[in-house]
């Protein structure tokens, strides 16, 4: 186990709490970092992309010119692929880049990420806050006092209406649960905010 501060929304010491080293300090395996924002990224494209193939291309009803005496080419119909607006061939058709990763890669790839922000001192403990009402203001003041300015992720115990909507208006923020949590967000992030309770449920989901 090891210690780390908890720190109040105005920016100062309140507590210390043990972070399970099985989470929050291991090695961070590379490759399977790197197969888990490929695998994200991958899953992001929506592969919309589409052609016309020879069979989908209007017209081909009748042959271009006769067989024979011209000179040219025999040509069979408009729709071919040599014919100018004729059809494509193996063109990009929809379809999904997403695929799948063993759950327990998975796991790993969470623990490494989470790890790799451990090691860069890049990772807050925040005691567990609320606000009464949705205020930009007040969140703005949080991050500034935690000296978490650029791309943030705020990962919460439960979903919080009021943060979530005081979060959404500033740019670079992220706010997540323990089950939400995905690799591609939290290596994004230049600065990883856990609330204790969120921290005590990273530990019982991702063991």
């Amino acid at each position: 186990m090891s210690n780390i501060d908890v720190l109040s929304r105005e920016g100062k010491k309140v507590n210390t709490i043990e972070l399970n080293e099985e989470i929050f300090g291991i090695e961070p395996n590379q490759h399977v970092l790197f197969e888990a924002v490929n695998l994200q990224r991958a899953s992001l494209r929506s592969g919309t992309h589409k052609v016309k193939n020879r069979g989908e291309v209007r017209g081909g009803g009748r042959k271009p010119f006769r067989q024979k005496g011209t000179g040219r080419a025999r040509q069979g119909t408009l729709t071919a692929p040599n014919m100018r607006s004729g059809g494509v061939v193996f063109g990009p058709t929809p379809r999904k880049y997403g695929y799948k990763m063993p759950k327990k890669m998975r796991r790993l790839a969470l623990r490494s990420a989470i790890s790799a922000k451990v090691q860069e001192d890049a990772f807050v403990a925040l005691e567990n806050f609320t606000l009464d009402a949705p205020k930009t203001k007040d969140m703005i003041s949080v991050f500034n006092n935690l000296d978490a300015n650029k791309k943030v992720l705020l990962v919460l115990e439960n979903e919080d209406v009021n943060i979530e909507l005081s979060s959404r208006n500033i740019t670079g923020v992220t706010v997540l649960t323990p089950e939400q949590l995905n690799v591609l967000d939290i290596l994004s992030a230049n600065r990883v905010i856990f609330t204790e309770g969120a921290i005590s449920k990273a530990e019982e989901v991702l063991l």
